[in-house]
């Protein structure tokens, strides 16, 4: 199996990647891109910068989760594209490194992370792992492997290199320490490339040898997941872009708050049914502070009814502890509701009940808007690299 995915990476070439998955990538670069120069000014990020001084890897990774902003692999909640971006963004600032080979690179990347992601759902992540770092290394090592020319063996050290260095725990979510899950998956997957293009070695079958990481991380159902219909079926088409600074968890309810505002803003009581993973995530009542509020259901509904937007101002210090957002967040009480999907919520305002099902996807013309939100001066610069980059002999970034 993990011969499989090796050889699928080693043969991989840039003419085998369909058009409509080439524009999906490069909609996921520029997402992507947005999410790292804001997150660049995040304080925890600012302290890593200070202690890891030039691990570009792990800066950018970790700065593209700073503002929960980033993107979301809808089957298994995986952000899956930080710790890929975070490999390739530092190897650029390296090497030259064609727009094709970056881009092939990174969707390679990102499949490699889905689909390890979907061997291990859904028990993997209810048992406390965190998924975006545990497989993301995978996606790493990946990306970076595709840069170094690796052949299939030493992709397969890659993989078994990076197996070893997989780890991340659900609780530090809520805390400064979860950027350092994407961060340490981008770097030790940088690392896993770079030591098996020396001919450093890892296990034969560290996916699914019996101490591997699919039965020691547990959570597998259909391990042939991983390599069933590689090349055919892409993973990326199920990586949705946040529209939201907050758990991915609670996109529906704010898309469904912003709709019905005025009817969730009249109500003196609101109860919101989420899934019970999704209740575990966010309620939240009272949060501190930024860190809290991405992941408080009661602040989303507060955001959504009383300034009638959710960008990166209504998620911040200041916000948290506004008098008016704390007011109105006790009118909202949190139940589970294990019939619903764990991105929806139904919400009961007073006589009205409001469905929210999923959360609606980004268009480019949202996608745009949010890079300039978080990139301000320089999102026309990262347009105009992303628009070109199939055809850019040399990625400079912004």
């Amino acid at each position: 199996m993990t011969e499989a995915l090796a050889g699928f990476l080693a043969a991989s070439r840039w003419q085998d990647i369909p058009a409509s998955i080439r524009r999906e990538g490069a909609r996921a670069i520029l997402n992507i891109a947005g999410c790292v120069v804001a997150g660049r000014h995040d304080p925890g990020v600012a302290i890593l910068a200070r202690t890891f001084p030039g691990e570009d890897a792990l800066l950018d990774a970790a700065a593209a989760t700073a503002h929960d902003y980033d993107d979301t692999h809808l089957r298994t909640v995986i952000h899956a594209t930080p710790p890929v971006a975070g490999v390739l963004f530092a190897l650029t600032r390296e090497r030259s490194i064609s727009g094709a080979d970056f881009l092939h690179a990174f969707v390679l990347g990102v499949e490699t992370t889905c689909r390890l992601g979907n061997t291990v759902t859904p028990g993997h992540y209810e048992r406390g792992w965190h998924i975006t770092s545990t497989c993301g290394v995978f996606g790493a090592a990946a990306a970076a492997g595709k840069i170094f020319q690796l052949n299939e063996k030493q992709f397969l050290h890659a993989l078994g290199i990076a197996a070893t260095q997989a780890a991340g725990l659900v609780e530090v979510l809520g805390s400064m320490a979860r950027v350092l899950n994407a961060g340490f998956a981008a770097r030790n997957g940088l690392a896993a490339a770079r030591l098996a293009a020396e001919g450093f070695e890892g296990p034969v079958r560290p996916l699914e040898g019996l101490r591997g990481f699919l039965s020691v991380f547990g959570g597998a159902n259909d391990v042939h997941q991983l390599s069933d219909r590689l090349g055919e079926h892409w993973e990326l088409t199920q990586v949705a872009y946040k529209p939201y600074p907050c758990g991915v968890v609670l996109h529906a309810l704010v898309d469904a708050c912003l709709e019905q505002r005025e009817k969730i803003r009249e109500s003196e009581s609101i109860v919101v049914a989420l899934n019970p993973l999704a209740v575990e995530r966010t309620d939240r009542p009272e949060p501190r502070n930024a860190l809290e509020a991405r992941l408080s259901a009661h602040h989303a509904v507060a955001v959504a009814a009383l300034r009638g937007r959710a960008g990166l101002a209504e998620f911040t210090d200041a916000a948290a502890i506004d008098p008016q957002l704390q007011a109105f967040r006790r009118r909202v009480r949190v139940v589970p509701e294990r019939r619903l999907d764990k991105m929806a919520a139904l919400i009961t305002a007073g006589k009205n009940v409001i469905s929210a099902p999923a959360s609606k996807p980004l268009d480019d013309a949202r996608l745009e808007a949010k890079l300039r939100e978080l990139a301000g001066p320089r999102a026309d610069a990262w347009i105009s690299l992303v628009e070109s980059l199939a055809s850019v002999k040399k990625v400079a970034l912004p």
